[in-house]
């Protein structure tokens, strides 16, 4: 429904990035400029390194799936029912509204909304904001991402620490994303949820966090020390 490509196409993007985050490998490279990295990337050709890269990457466990090769070959056809006729015929039955205003409001705002907020999180997040985690990247702690994604803002983390699923050090209270996951998990569909354990987040962000990050591993150590005096 949220209309941005496959979900092949998507997490294979996603990998790529991952891999070469913030170089001309990256198809969304932050150091291209705001535009370019929020939305100009859809727009042009891609880097000639961003194809052979692309043509490199092991996604082998994405072409075993076959749930995502089914959405990936019938993606338009379900992409047309899914994210156009069943958003814009619900307003119509339930409300009464007509064929234009649920098309505009239904269909065409909600999907601008979606990609706009979805794109911050390649401008934004690696643009501005805190480096807790990794000074060393160009991922950011943004607040405006935290905001418009409703607690999914703790971007340094997510690439400091790619496979932990919570995308954030605060658990399962991290997002509206880490509550699916969890939700997804229980209902047997998502499994092996990992995680980096404290300490390896410690060790992590005494060695290579910014300002921020070593502030707040000094509030944790005046936590632990209150604690052991009460």
């Amino acid at each position: 429904m949220a209309g941005q490509n496959s979900i092949f196409t998507w997490v294979r993007d996603h990998k790529l990035h991952h891999t070469y985050s913030d170089t001309d490998a990256d198809p969304h490279n932050s150091k291209r400029g705001f535009f370019f990295c929020h939305m100009g990337w859809l727009m042009v050709k891609k880097h000639p390194l961003v194809i052979k890269k692309q043509k490199e990457l092991d996604v082998s466990e994405l072409l075993a799936d076959k749930m995502m090769m089914f959405q990936y070959k019938y993606f338009l056809y379900l992409y047309f029912v899914l994210a156009v006729v069943f958003p814009v015929s619900v307003p119509m039955y339930f409300w009464n509204e007509t064929l234009w205003s649920s098309f505009f409001v239904a269909y065409c705002l909600r999907y601008v909304i979606i990609l706009h907020v979805t794109w911050i999180t390649n401008s934004f997040a690696h643009l501005w904001g805190t480096k807790s985690y990794d000074k060393r990247i160009q991922a950011t702690n943004n607040n405006i991402y935290w905001f418009f994604t409703f607690g999914d803002g703790w971007h340094n983390f997510h690439h400091a620490f790619p496979w932990d699923y919570r995308m954030s050090e605060v658990g399962k209270f991290g997002g509206v994303g880490v509550l699916l996951l969890h939700f997804l998990a229980y209902a047997g569909l998502v499994y092996d949820l990992k995680t980096a354990s404290p300490n390896i987040i410690h060790e992590h962000m005494k060695k290579h966090g910014d300002q921020t990050g070593q502030k707040m591993l000094a509030e944790k150590e005046n936590l632990k020390t209150q604690k052991k005096i009460y």
